[in-house]
């Protein structure tokens, strides 16, 4: 697809690659976290503020699950803290992306503030092939619409949590790690087909041993050994 001819026709490009399946994914799997939220005890406004301010489906279970347990906001801070780690590689690897098409440096805050595993992989499947001034306004026209989704899947679900069965509105929280894997599945680089298959051998053996440092460990595992293996590869072809 050529460059847009301007940014704000690239801003609506990405309001428009949004709406489909990144915006419902985010929508199904919101709706399984508003039924969670409300089970938890969240009022309306806390389960929807909630979603705008972590903005990240593990951080926010970890947050409803502790809040129904009468956790300290301490507790509760780091928590949502670390299942929010993996955003930090993610950041680094997409804002370099963005370097020469922002002039103001303040507008990365708001950038990473909209990150998620779907508004990144929108990015990251797009921007690079944009020229620079195009690339944060297709980002932040994908990001508003799955934001927007979000929200209102949040008050959505907490409202349907009285009327659909329970096991179909938590069960829309798998949503999102099977969108991932669909769109995941389409990568054709060796190291990352190597990582892939190396997460799926190791994740449910390390989920065994701990599930709250299970994600963390087999991203740090498999990625390494992905990369090592990789590396090792193109040395004997070589």
């Amino acid at each position: 697809m050529p460059p847009y001819a301007d940014p704000r026709q690239a801003y609506f490009a990405g309001l428009i690659d949004a709406v489909g399946l990144p915006a419902l994914v985010v929508l199904g799997s919101m709706i399984g976290f508003g039924s969670l939220a409300r089970e938890s005890g969240f009022a309306l406004w806390l389960a929807v503020a909630t979603t705008g301010a972590v903005w990240s489906l593990p951080g926010q279970m970890a947050m409803a699950e502790l809040y129904s347990v009468g956790a300290s906001a301490a507790a509760i801070a780091v928590a949502v803290s670390v299942a929010n780690l993996r955003f930090l590689p993610m950041a680094l690897a997409m804002l370099p992306v963005f370097r020469q098409g922002v002039r103001h440096q303040g507008w990365n805050y708001i950038l990473v503030l909209l990150l998620s595993v779907n508004t990144w992989t929108g990015a990251m499947r797009r921007c690079p092939h944009l020229p620079h001034d195009q690339r944060a306004p297709y980002y932040l026209g994908f990001s508003t619409v799955c934001m927007g989704a979000g929200l209102v899947g949040t008050a959505a679900g907490f409202v349907l949590a009285g009327v659909l069965p329970r096991t179909v509105t938590l069960g829309l929280v798998f949503l999102n790690p099977i969108y991932f894997a669909l769109v995941f599945a389409d990568v054709r680089q060796r190291s990352g087909v190597l990582a892939l298959a190396a997460g799926a051998v190791i994740g449910p053996l390390v989920h065994l041993l701990s599930p709250v440092w299970g994600l963390v460990v087999t991203g740090v595992v498999a990625g390494t050994a992905a990369y090592l293996l990789d590396e090792a590869l193109e040395r004997r072809r070589a």
